[in-house]
């Protein structure tokens, strides 16, 4: 258990809020006070200690109403709280099996505070069975217990933050893909391929055979991240986003879509139709040009939904086969992930802001990780 003697619950409260409808509206204002003895029965209170940003949690902005993203932690009429990926530790307790010093990882407000209602509490953590989040997915509601995980790596923190709920993703993208066997398709387009979420795919799409007994992976980028995504060394051709016509016109394909652009997605299955075999929207990076499918020529985009996908491979495999397979990819991954990716830390709302907007406006490098609170 961590010393929580320096870190007091009646440390000031701080919720970081932005408009629903215009995201570059932000602000940090003070939350209620998060006092422990306030506490309902069966209630914990946790200290965000540290949570991730990355343009992962921008797609959770932009698609906060159509998936109910803003749902999970409610702010005021017209704004929300984004969530992020981070640590936790508690700093008060009225649930006998969660005890004040444990530190646990998991889905939180970009917050210094959060009440949680833990639920199926066990050796590896708990639920959040708070009412507001028993209609949504279950895989966001699970809080680890760092003390009982055993892929936990304390020294590794920022890197199960900044990587692992993409990494979860991309997993699950490239099975679904294979298990499909890629839809008939020879490559895949993946667009934004700067992203994490998008080298994450295709470093596990790249683990499926050596170039010619695969599929080949096809990295979609603007033109000043070319030479960064051919230096993650997984994507077999790299292009900017204004090189696409250099691709065969009989090219059969399954389109990845990273970015959300709207624009891009029309080029695209206006250029293929038919050889296009897969068209797939996993984020939203160029979140202000989003836009609707229409009427496309080729396969309907549709919406690539994780959790749907683990539903099926823990019927396939089973609970902890699935879990195992993902913990040995996740290992993989993590060992190649330290060459390329520069961790930043930054303290404070003035900082949370700034790199916010920088996020969001599509202004952060692709080599670096940002890792944030808001405590000063």
């Amino acid at each position: 258990m961590r010393d929580m003697t320096s870190t007091p619950a009646a440390a000031t409260a701080l919720d970081f809020l932005v408009r629903r409808d215009d995201l570059h509206s932000c602000k940090s204002v003070p939350a209620p006070d998060p006092g422990a003895a306030d506490l309902l029965s069966g209630q914990v209170l946790m200290r965000i200690d540290k949570f991730a940003f990355t343009s992962n949690n921008v797609t959770y902005a932009a698609f906060g109403e159509a998936m109910s993203y803003w749902n999970f932690f409610p702010a005021a009429q017209g704004w929300g709280r984004i969530p992020v990926w981070g640590f936790g530790d508690v700093i008060g307790s009225k649930h006998e099996a969660v005890k004040p010093g444990e530190r646990f990882y998991g889905y939180f407000p970009m917050s210094t505070h959060l009440v949680l209602q833990p639920a199926r509490a066990g050796e590896a953590g708990f639920s959040d069975g708070a009412e507001q989040r028993k209609a949504l997915h279950p895989v966001y509601n699970q809080y680890v217990r760092t003390a009982t995980d055993p892929a936990y790596d304390a020294g590794r923190e920022d890197e199960q933050m900044l990587l692992k709920p993409l990494f979860v993703t991309s997993f699950l993208i490239d099975d679904f893909l294979a298990d499909n066997a890629f839809f008939g398709a020879r490559a895949v387009v993946l667009s934004s391929a700067s992203s994490k979420t998008a080298y994450a795919t295709a470093f596990q799409l790249s683990r499926r055979g050596e170039p010619g007994a695969r599929c080949e992976i096809i990295g979609l980028t603007s033109p000043g991240n070319v030479a960064f995504v051919e230096g993650l060394g997984c994507y077999d051709r790299v292009l900017a986003y204004d090189q696409i016509g250099s691709l065969p016109d009989d090219l059969a394909l399954a389109y990845v879509d990273m970015a959300g652009n709207a624009q891009l997605r029309s080029a695209l299955h206006h250029r293929y139709g038919d050889s296009m075999k897969y068209s797939c929207a996993v984020g939203g990076t160029h979140w202000d040009a989003l836009g609707g499918a229409g009427k496309l020529p080729g396969p309907r985009p549709t919406l690539f939904f994780a959790p749907a996908q683990i539903k099926k491979r823990a019927q396939d495999w089973g609970q902890a086969g699935l879990q195992q397979r993902l913990a040995e990819a996740w290992l993989n991954f993590l060992g190649a992930s330290g060459a390329w990716m520069r961790v930043i830390h930054a303290r404070g709302p003035a900082a949370v802001e700034r790199l916010y907007l920088e996020v969001l406006d599509g202004r952060a490098k692709p080599d670096e990780g940002h890792v944030l609170t808001l405590f000063e």
